[in-house]
Protein backbone atom coordinates (compact mmCIF):
# COMPACT_ATOMS: atom_id res chain seq x y z
CA UNK A 1 0.00 0.00 0.00
CA UNK A 2 1.51 3.42 -1.06
CA UNK A 3 1.68 5.91 1.88
CA UNK A 4 0.20 9.28 0.11
CA UNK A 5 2.64 12.36 1.53
CA UNK A 6 1.02 15.96 1.46
CA UNK A 7 4.54 17.88 0.57
CA UNK A 8 4.35 21.57 2.39
CA UNK A 9 6.83 24.24 1.21
CA UNK A 10 8.11 27.39 -1.19
CA UNK A 11 7.48 25.82 -4.45
CA UNK A 12 11.27 25.24 -5.39
CA UNK A 13 11.53 22.70 -1.90
CA UNK A 14 7.96 21.13 -3.23
CA UNK A 15 9.31 20.45 -6.52
CA UNK A 16 13.11 19.38 -5.27
CA UNK A 17 11.17 16.93 -2.88
CA UNK A 18 8.64 15.40 -4.99
CA UNK A 19 11.63 14.55 -7.38
CA UNK A 20 13.26 12.82 -4.25
CA UNK A 21 10.12 10.79 -2.88
CA UNK A 22 9.17 9.56 -7.08
CA UNK A 23 12.22 7.54 -6.60
CA UNK A 24 10.25 5.40 -4.39
CA UNK A 25 7.27 5.00 -6.46
CA UNK A 26 6.15 2.14 -5.21
CA UNK A 27 6.26 3.20 -1.81
CA UNK A 28 5.42 6.89 -1.77
CA UNK A 29 3.07 9.09 -3.51
CA UNK A 30 2.96 12.87 -3.19
CA UNK A 31 0.72 15.54 -2.83
CA UNK A 32 2.55 18.70 -3.38
CA UNK A 33 0.79 21.83 -1.70
CA UNK A 34 2.73 25.22 -2.73
CA UNK A 35 2.07 28.29 0.14
CA UNK A 36 2.62 32.19 -0.55
CA UNK A 37 3.41 32.34 3.20
CA UNK A 38 4.42 30.01 6.11
CA UNK A 39 1.35 30.96 7.82
CA UNK A 40 -0.73 29.46 4.78
CA UNK A 41 0.57 25.79 5.63
CA UNK A 42 -3.14 25.67 8.74
CA UNK A 43 -5.47 26.53 5.97
CA UNK A 44 -4.09 24.28 4.17
CA UNK A 45 -3.60 20.97 6.54
CA UNK A 46 -7.02 22.19 7.35
CA UNK A 47 -8.86 21.69 4.26
CA UNK A 48 -6.84 18.91 2.73
CA UNK A 49 -6.32 16.97 5.48
CA UNK A 50 -8.68 13.65 3.84
CA UNK A 51 -6.30 13.43 0.81
CA UNK A 52 -3.11 12.39 2.51
CA UNK A 53 -1.72 10.48 4.79
CA UNK A 54 0.89 12.44 6.64
CA UNK A 55 2.30 15.76 5.52
CA UNK A 56 5.94 16.15 5.03
CA UNK A 57 7.42 19.95 5.76
CA UNK A 58 10.29 21.43 3.89
CA UNK A 59 11.11 23.09 7.27
CA UNK A 60 10.84 23.18 10.84
CA UNK A 61 10.29 26.85 10.36
CA UNK A 62 6.57 25.39 9.32
CA UNK A 63 5.94 23.43 11.95
CA UNK A 64 4.04 25.74 14.32
CA UNK A 65 1.68 26.62 11.98
CA UNK A 66 1.18 23.15 11.13
CA UNK A 67 0.31 22.27 14.91
CA UNK A 68 -1.99 24.82 15.19
CA UNK A 69 -4.40 22.82 12.31
CA UNK A 70 -6.64 20.38 13.47
CA UNK A 71 -5.35 17.28 12.00
CA UNK A 72 -3.92 14.69 14.02
CA UNK A 73 -1.82 13.19 11.42
CA UNK A 74 1.57 12.62 11.50
CA UNK A 75 4.04 15.72 11.07
CA UNK A 76 7.48 15.36 9.59
CA UNK A 77 9.62 18.34 8.71
CA UNK A 78 13.27 18.61 6.97
CA UNK A 79 16.22 19.36 9.42
CA UNK A 80 18.98 21.47 8.30
CA UNK A 81 22.55 19.80 9.62
CA UNK A 82 26.12 20.88 9.02
CA UNK A 83 26.07 19.03 5.63
CA UNK A 84 23.48 21.55 4.71
CA UNK A 85 25.71 24.24 5.78
CA UNK A 86 29.19 23.00 4.01
CA UNK A 87 27.12 22.93 0.57
CA UNK A 88 26.09 26.45 1.15
CA UNK A 89 29.59 27.40 2.35
CA UNK A 90 31.15 26.22 -0.57
CA UNK A 91 28.87 28.29 -2.74
CA UNK A 92 29.50 31.16 -0.88
CA UNK A 93 33.65 30.83 -0.61
CA UNK A 94 34.48 29.27 -3.26
CA UNK A 95 32.22 29.64 -6.47
CA UNK A 96 31.22 33.35 -5.41
CA UNK A 97 35.10 33.92 -3.70
CA UNK A 98 33.26 35.92 -0.61
CA UNK A 99 34.62 35.81 2.70
CA UNK A 100 33.29 33.06 5.61
CA UNK A 101 34.40 34.92 8.50
CA UNK A 102 31.45 37.87 8.92
CA UNK A 103 28.32 36.14 8.72
CA UNK A 104 24.81 35.47 10.60
CA UNK A 105 23.40 31.81 10.32
CA UNK A 106 19.74 31.01 11.55
CA UNK A 107 18.28 27.40 12.31
CA UNK A 108 21.22 25.96 12.60
CA UNK A 109 22.96 24.54 16.09
CA UNK A 110 26.27 26.28 17.45
CA UNK A 111 27.74 22.91 17.18
CA UNK A 112 26.54 22.42 14.09
CA UNK A 113 28.02 25.53 12.82
CA UNK A 114 31.25 25.39 15.01
CA UNK A 115 31.69 22.21 13.86
CA UNK A 116 31.54 22.60 10.45
CA UNK A 117 34.06 25.33 10.24
CA UNK A 118 36.05 22.96 12.24
CA UNK A 119 36.25 20.25 9.27
CA UNK A 120 36.51 22.96 6.69
CA UNK A 121 40.12 24.39 8.39
CA UNK A 122 38.25 27.57 8.73
CA UNK A 123 38.71 29.73 11.90
CA UNK A 124 35.93 30.57 13.14
CA UNK A 125 34.99 34.61 14.48
CA UNK A 126 32.87 37.23 13.55
CA UNK A 127 29.93 34.30 12.65
CA UNK A 128 26.43 35.32 14.50
CA UNK A 129 24.06 32.07 14.94
CA UNK A 130 20.30 32.28 15.96
CA UNK A 131 19.69 28.57 16.35
CA UNK A 132 15.96 27.32 15.54
CA UNK A 133 13.28 27.98 18.55
CA UNK A 134 9.54 27.18 17.84
CA UNK A 135 8.67 30.01 19.98
CA UNK A 136 10.18 32.92 18.32
CA UNK A 137 7.98 34.16 15.31
CA UNK A 138 9.61 34.13 12.00
CA UNK A 139 10.30 38.30 11.90
CA UNK A 140 12.31 37.79 14.70
CA UNK A 141 14.96 35.66 12.37
CA UNK A 142 14.91 38.65 9.64
CA UNK A 143 15.63 41.37 12.20
CA UNK A 144 18.35 39.78 13.56
CA UNK A 145 20.09 39.26 9.98
CA UNK A 146 19.25 42.76 9.23
CA UNK A 147 20.12 44.20 12.40
CA UNK A 148 23.77 42.86 12.00
CA UNK A 149 24.30 43.84 8.64
CA UNK A 150 22.61 47.51 9.15
CA UNK A 151 24.83 47.71 12.25
CA UNK A 152 28.09 46.18 9.49
CA UNK A 153 28.72 43.02 11.79
CA UNK A 154 28.12 40.61 9.19
CA UNK A 155 28.31 40.99 5.24
CA UNK A 156 26.56 37.85 4.74
CA UNK A 157 23.41 36.39 5.56
CA UNK A 158 22.78 32.73 5.61
CA UNK A 159 18.78 31.36 6.27
CA UNK A 160 17.07 28.23 5.84
CA UNK A 161 13.48 30.22 5.60
CA UNK A 162 12.73 30.95 1.84
CA UNK A 163 10.66 33.62 3.14
CA UNK A 164 13.21 35.36 5.01
CA UNK A 165 15.74 35.11 2.03
CA UNK A 166 13.29 36.83 -0.42
CA UNK A 167 12.47 39.59 2.01
CA UNK A 168 16.81 39.86 2.63
CA UNK A 169 17.13 40.36 -1.16
CA UNK A 170 14.17 43.02 -1.62
CA UNK A 171 15.96 44.71 0.77
CA UNK A 172 19.60 44.20 -0.88
CA UNK A 173 21.15 42.31 1.74
CA UNK A 174 23.71 39.41 0.46
CA UNK A 175 21.89 36.47 1.53
CA UNK A 176 22.13 32.83 1.22
CA UNK A 177 20.02 29.98 1.63
CA UNK A 178 20.95 26.76 3.20
CA UNK A 179 18.87 23.59 1.41
CA UNK A 180 18.65 20.22 2.94
CA UNK A 181 20.78 17.39 1.04
CA UNK A 182 19.24 14.89 -0.84
CA UNK A 183 20.13 12.16 1.42
CA UNK A 184 18.54 14.27 4.41
CA UNK A 185 15.27 14.16 2.48
CA UNK A 186 15.48 10.00 1.60
CA UNK A 187 15.84 9.78 4.92
CA UNK A 188 12.96 12.08 6.52
CA UNK A 189 10.71 10.09 3.77
CA UNK A 190 11.96 6.62 4.98
CA UNK A 191 11.01 7.53 8.61
CA UNK A 192 8.14 8.53 7.88
CA UNK A 193 7.06 5.75 5.63
CA UNK A 194 7.76 3.66 8.81
CA UNK A 195 6.37 5.26 10.93
CA UNK A 196 2.88 5.42 8.86
CA UNK A 197 3.02 1.64 8.48
CA UNK A 198 3.32 1.23 11.80
CA UNK A 199 0.80 3.47 12.48
CA UNK A 200 -1.44 2.17 9.77
CA UNK A 201 -1.16 -1.45 11.29
CA UNK A 202 -1.92 -0.50 14.65
CA UNK A 203 -5.18 1.46 13.53
CA UNK A 204 -6.61 -1.69 11.63
CA UNK A 205 -6.32 -3.71 14.62
CA UNK A 206 -9.46 -5.38 15.78
CA UNK A 207 -11.19 -3.74 18.78
CA UNK A 208 -14.34 -4.95 20.80
CA UNK A 209 -16.33 -3.05 23.32
CA UNK A 210 -18.42 -4.93 26.08
CA UNK A 211 -21.05 -3.26 27.36
CA UNK A 212 -22.17 -4.97 30.74
CA UNK A 213 -25.57 -4.18 33.53
CA UNK A 214 -24.55 -6.02 36.34
CA UNK A 215 -27.75 -8.20 36.76
CA UNK A 216 -27.07 -9.79 39.46
CA UNK A 217 -26.94 -6.36 42.13
CA UNK A 218 -30.35 -5.49 40.99
CA UNK A 219 -32.46 -9.05 41.48
CA UNK A 220 -35.42 -7.80 42.95
CA UNK A 221 -36.24 -5.60 39.94
CA UNK A 222 -38.68 -7.71 38.00
CA UNK A 223 -37.51 -9.09 34.37
CA UNK A 224 -40.23 -7.46 32.09
CA UNK A 225 -38.37 -3.67 34.27
CA UNK A 226 -35.04 -5.07 33.24
CA UNK A 227 -36.24 -6.15 29.47
CA UNK A 228 -37.68 -2.74 29.48
CA UNK A 229 -34.56 -0.83 30.44
CA UNK A 230 -33.01 -3.00 28.08
CA UNK A 231 -34.53 -2.34 24.83
CA UNK A 232 -34.44 1.67 26.09
CA UNK A 233 -30.23 1.32 26.25
CA UNK A 234 -30.03 -0.03 23.11
CA UNK A 235 -31.11 2.85 21.17
CA UNK A 236 -28.39 4.49 22.28
CA UNK A 237 -25.88 2.09 22.09
CA UNK A 238 -27.01 1.40 18.63
CA UNK A 239 -26.13 5.12 18.00
CA UNK A 240 -22.48 4.99 19.61
CA UNK A 241 -21.78 1.66 17.88
CA UNK A 242 -22.80 3.63 14.36
CA UNK A 243 -20.74 6.35 15.76
CA UNK A 244 -17.50 3.94 15.46
CA UNK A 245 -18.76 2.33 12.27
CA UNK A 246 -19.16 -0.69 14.26
CA UNK A 247 -21.01 -3.94 14.10
CA UNK A 248 -23.60 -4.44 16.88
CA UNK A 249 -24.24 -7.86 18.64
CA UNK A 250 -26.46 -8.17 21.94
CA UNK A 251 -26.12 -10.97 23.92
CA UNK A 252 -28.61 -11.57 26.55
CA UNK A 253 -30.46 -9.25 28.51
CA UNK A 254 -27.83 -6.37 29.50
CA UNK A 255 -24.97 -7.68 27.38
CA UNK A 256 -23.91 -6.00 24.61
CA UNK A 257 -20.66 -6.44 22.36
CA UNK A 258 -19.26 -3.67 19.86
CA UNK A 259 -16.93 -5.19 16.89
CA UNK A 260 -14.85 -1.83 15.22
CA UNK A 261 -10.93 -1.16 14.36
CA UNK A 262 -8.70 0.60 16.84
CA UNK A 263 -8.42 3.90 14.26
CA UNK A 264 -12.21 4.52 14.17
CA UNK A 265 -12.81 4.01 17.99
CA UNK A 266 -9.62 5.88 19.10
CA UNK A 267 -11.60 9.06 17.07
CA UNK A 268 -14.66 8.51 19.40
CA UNK A 269 -12.77 7.96 22.79
CA UNK A 270 -14.59 11.13 24.36
CA UNK A 271 -17.59 9.42 23.81
CA UNK A 272 -17.21 6.50 25.75
CA UNK A 273 -17.32 8.56 29.12
CA UNK A 274 -20.74 9.98 27.20
CA UNK A 275 -21.80 6.33 26.79
CA UNK A 276 -21.67 5.59 30.79
CA UNK A 277 -23.15 8.88 31.62
CA UNK A 278 -26.09 8.02 29.50
CA UNK A 279 -26.38 4.44 31.00
CA UNK A 280 -26.35 5.88 34.53
CA UNK A 281 -29.35 8.36 33.50
CA UNK A 282 -31.42 6.29 32.59
CA UNK A 283 -30.82 3.61 35.66
CA UNK A 284 -29.06 2.96 38.67
CA UNK A 285 -28.04 -0.38 37.51
CA UNK A 286 -24.30 -0.75 37.78
CA UNK A 287 -22.42 -0.76 33.99
CA UNK A 288 -19.06 -1.16 33.00
CA UNK A 289 -17.03 -1.30 29.64
CA UNK A 290 -13.95 -3.36 28.56
CA UNK A 291 -12.62 -2.53 25.74
CA UNK A 292 -10.37 -4.62 23.59
CA UNK A 293 -7.41 -4.60 20.85
CA UNK A 294 -5.78 -7.60 19.38
CA UNK A 295 -4.02 -8.34 15.67
CA UNK A 296 -7.20 -11.09 16.12
CA UNK A 297 -10.67 -11.20 16.95
CA UNK A 298 -9.84 -14.03 19.37
CA UNK A 299 -7.23 -11.74 21.20
CA UNK A 300 -9.47 -8.43 21.11
CA UNK A 301 -12.12 -10.37 22.78
CA UNK A 302 -9.52 -11.44 25.48
CA UNK A 303 -8.73 -8.24 26.10
CA UNK A 304 -12.15 -7.09 26.47
CA UNK A 305 -13.08 -9.71 29.18
CA UNK A 306 -9.87 -8.75 30.75
CA UNK A 307 -10.92 -4.81 30.62
CA UNK A 308 -14.57 -5.20 31.49
CA UNK A 309 -12.98 -7.48 34.76
CA UNK A 310 -11.02 -4.61 35.60
CA UNK A 311 -14.24 -2.30 35.56
CA UNK A 312 -16.17 -4.39 37.15
CA UNK A 313 -13.45 -5.05 40.28
CA UNK A 314 -12.81 -0.74 40.30
CA UNK A 315 -16.52 0.50 40.23
CA UNK A 316 -19.75 1.01 38.50
CA UNK A 317 -19.61 3.17 35.77
CA UNK A 318 -16.37 3.06 34.75
CA UNK A 319 -14.27 1.60 31.60
CA UNK A 320 -11.20 0.19 30.96
CA UNK A 321 -8.73 -0.75 28.10
CA UNK A 322 -6.57 -3.59 27.21
CA UNK A 323 -4.57 -3.44 24.51
CA UNK A 324 -2.80 -5.45 22.01
CA UNK A 325 0.20 -5.37 24.55
CA UNK A 326 -1.73 -6.38 27.21
CA UNK A 327 -0.96 -2.72 28.82
CA UNK A 328 -4.33 -1.94 30.99
CA UNK A 329 -5.55 1.65 30.97
CA UNK A 330 -8.21 2.82 32.82
CA UNK A 331 -10.40 3.71 33.96
CA UNK A 332 -11.03 6.02 31.03
CA UNK A 333 -13.78 8.37 32.22
CA UNK A 334 -12.87 9.30 35.51
CA UNK A 335 -12.37 12.62 35.05
CA UNK A 336 -15.88 12.93 34.51
CA UNK A 337 -17.22 10.79 37.30
CA UNK A 338 -19.72 12.53 38.67
CA UNK A 339 -19.40 11.21 42.60
CA UNK A 340 -22.96 11.98 43.34
CA UNK A 341 -24.75 8.70 45.27
CA UNK A 342 -27.36 8.44 47.48
CA UNK A 343 -24.67 8.15 50.13
CA UNK A 344 -23.03 11.25 49.16
CA UNK A 345 -25.90 13.79 49.44
CA UNK A 346 -25.53 16.19 52.14
CA UNK A 347 -28.10 15.38 55.12
CA UNK A 348 -29.44 19.08 54.38
CA UNK A 349 -30.03 18.92 50.69
CA UNK A 350 -31.52 15.48 51.55
CA UNK A 351 -33.97 17.32 53.84
CA UNK A 352 -34.71 19.79 51.42
CA UNK A 353 -35.42 16.97 48.64
CA UNK A 354 -37.87 15.19 51.15
CA UNK A 355 -40.06 18.70 51.78
CA UNK A 356 -40.45 19.13 47.68
CA UNK A 357 -40.95 14.94 47.28
CA UNK A 358 -38.08 14.58 45.01
CA UNK A 359 -36.30 11.37 45.29
CA UNK A 360 -32.49 11.24 45.35
CA UNK A 361 -31.92 8.99 42.71
CA UNK A 362 -33.98 11.39 40.49
CA UNK A 363 -32.19 14.29 41.82
CA UNK A 364 -28.58 12.35 40.87
CA UNK A 365 -30.10 12.04 37.13
CA UNK A 366 -30.75 15.39 36.51
CA UNK A 367 -27.39 16.79 38.16
CA UNK A 368 -26.07 13.75 35.82
CA UNK A 369 -28.12 15.24 32.92
CA UNK A 370 -26.89 18.44 33.76
CA UNK A 371 -23.38 18.26 33.32
CA UNK A 372 -23.29 16.83 30.27
CA UNK A 373 -24.95 19.81 28.37
CA UNK A 374 -23.22 22.25 26.86
CA UNK A 375 -24.35 25.41 28.87
CA UNK A 376 -24.51 23.19 32.37
CA UNK A 377 -28.34 23.89 32.12
CA UNK A 378 -31.51 22.00 31.98
CA UNK A 379 -35.15 22.14 30.62
CA UNK A 380 -38.03 20.08 31.08
CA UNK A 381 -38.21 18.73 27.73
CA UNK A 382 -34.26 17.44 28.56
CA UNK A 383 -35.45 16.13 31.61
CA UNK A 384 -38.63 14.53 30.32
CA UNK A 385 -36.35 12.60 27.28
CA UNK A 386 -33.78 11.79 29.05
CA UNK A 387 -35.63 10.25 32.20
CA UNK A 388 -38.63 8.73 30.08
CA UNK A 389 -41.49 10.81 32.10
CA UNK A 390 -44.24 13.44 30.59
CA UNK A 391 -43.55 17.11 30.67
CA UNK A 392 -45.71 18.25 32.71
CA UNK A 393 -44.17 16.17 35.30
CA UNK A 394 -40.50 17.13 34.60
CA UNK A 395 -41.95 20.76 35.03
CA UNK A 396 -43.23 19.69 38.65
CA UNK A 397 -39.98 18.04 39.74
CA UNK A 398 -37.98 21.02 38.31
CA UNK A 399 -40.16 23.69 39.86
CA UNK A 400 -39.96 21.60 43.42
CA UNK A 401 -36.60 21.64 43.22
CA UNK A 402 -36.44 25.36 43.00
CA UNK A 403 -38.85 25.96 45.73
CA UNK A 404 -36.80 23.61 48.02
CA UNK A 405 -34.28 25.76 46.91
CA UNK A 406 -32.36 23.10 45.29
CA UNK A 407 -32.12 24.64 41.53
CA UNK A 408 -33.04 28.14 39.68
CA UNK A 409 -34.84 29.69 36.37
CA UNK A 410 -31.52 30.91 34.85
CA UNK A 411 -33.66 32.13 32.10
CA UNK A 412 -35.93 31.20 29.13
CA UNK A 413 -35.53 29.58 25.48
CA UNK A 414 -38.53 30.27 22.85
CA UNK A 415 -40.53 27.55 21.16
CA UNK A 416 -41.74 26.29 18.04
CA UNK A 417 -44.88 25.78 19.51
CA UNK A 418 -47.39 28.67 20.35
CA UNK A 419 -47.55 29.58 24.16
CA UNK A 420 -44.79 30.41 27.15
CA UNK A 421 -41.02 30.18 26.63
CA UNK A 422 -39.78 27.39 28.12
CA UNK A 423 -37.68 27.70 31.59
CA UNK A 424 -33.76 27.28 31.63
CA UNK A 425 -33.15 25.45 34.89
CA UNK A 426 -29.96 25.00 37.04
CA UNK A 427 -29.16 22.84 39.82
CA UNK A 428 -27.28 25.11 42.14
CA UNK A 429 -26.57 22.33 44.96
CA UNK A 430 -22.70 21.11 44.48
Amino acid sequence: MKMRAGIVGPADMVEFICEIANESNQTISTVPFVYREPKDTTEIINNNHELVDVWIFSGPGIFPFAKKSRSNQLFFYLKMDGFSLTKTMMEIGYKNGKSLNMMSIDFLTDKDVKETYKDLGIPFRNVSIKAYSPESPLEDYLTFHESLYVNRKTDTCVTALHFIYEELKKKGIPVYRILPTRSNIRETLRTAYQKWETHHSRQSQIAIVFIKIDKETNKEKPSYDMNRLDLEMQEFILDFAEDVSGSFVQMGVGTFIIFTTRGALNEKRKEIGMLLDKCELFSDVPANIGIGYGESALAAEENARLALYYGQNYGPFCAFLVDANRVIEGPLNEQKKLGITEASIEEETARKLKRCGVSASTFRKIVSLQKQMENQSVTALDVSTWLKMTQRNARRILMGLVNGELASVIGTEATDLKGRPRNIYRITVE
